[in-house]
């Protein structure tokens, strides 16, 4: 069995920034024990599995380790691979996915994905989160993931987690904000339960950050960046319950998964 498989990285506009994403294109469903093998031998923080067939087009994430119900990033390398190498003429595309329908509409050479929004709430410190952050937060807030707010920008890119310590912590992944000095915000991801110890740039963390941010900042459009190494840039929108998120994305591999 042969599989289309593209790597990209989504939310830049040259490769070796953003956050790389592969994805892989299925004729026919396929174990989910060879979904997550896969996943594990591409080594990425998110793999994406379309089923181009089904008209309703499924997708899936894969992490080294895990299914997760959404990732943003992989999404729009997804949608760039069918408009830009995969034929797709029309202007907008629907996936159908864990997190229900997910829809990506090309502007140019800015894609724009429609996610849920995940407005946080305000919890308690967890125990021992300061020592393993590698810093103390303001306030701790939690949707699917524990947002932790700074008060500046300095803070969050100086923060040198201890990632065994984060795992130990009942918590899916932790997102690291302040306010910007060049954007409204920037923000660090952190899931090592997931297999991901710090990822480059994270969509569905933005569907907690976009709200959160909006509310605080009196904004309905908002610059992020977030600063991880590769670092990449988004645009964010409030749109009720819903958050649109925009950015660009480059090709880095085009290649075939050979299965025996």
């Amino acid at each position: 069995m042969e599989l289309p498989f593209y790597q990209v990285d989504a939310f830049s506009d040259h490769p070796f920034g953003g956050n790389p994403a592969g994805v892989v294109l299925l004729e026919a469903p396929l174990p989910d024990e060879t979904l997550q093998a896969i996943a594990a031998e591409n080594n990425l923080s998110e793999t994406a599995f379309l089923h181009t067939q089904d008209p309703r087009l499924p997708l899936r994430w894969f992490t080294p380790v895990a299914e997760v119900d959404l990732c943003g990033h992989a999404t729009l390398a997804t949608a760039y691979v069918l408009f830009h190498h995969e034929g797709w003429s029309q202007k907008t595309i629907t996936f159908h996915s864990p997190s229900g329908p997910l829809t990506v509409q090309r502007r140019q050479d800015l894609l724009t994905m429609d996610l849920p929004a995940w407005p946080p709430s305000p919890c308690p410190f967890p125990p021992g989160l300061a020592a393993a952050i590698g810093g103390e937060p303001l306030q701790v807030y939690r949707a699917r993931d524990h947002l932790l707010l700074f008060e500046r920008e300095e803070q969050v890119a100086r923060l040198e987690p201890q990632h065994e310590k984060l795992a130990a912590i009942d918590a899916f992944a932790f997102i690291a904000t302040a306010p910007g000095r060049e954007v409204d915000f920037v923000s660090r991801f952190f899931a090592p339960r997931a297999g991901i110890p710090e990822d480059p740039v994270t969509g569905s963390a933005h569907c907690t950050l976009t709200p959160f941010w909006a509310e605080r900042l009196g904004k309905t459009t908002l610059h992020a960046r977030q600063i991880s190494p590769r670092g990449g840039a988004l645009t964010c929108e409030t749109s009720g319950d819903r958050v649109l998120l925009s950015g660009r994305a480059a090709l880095y591999l085009k290649g075939t998964i050979r299965i025996t």
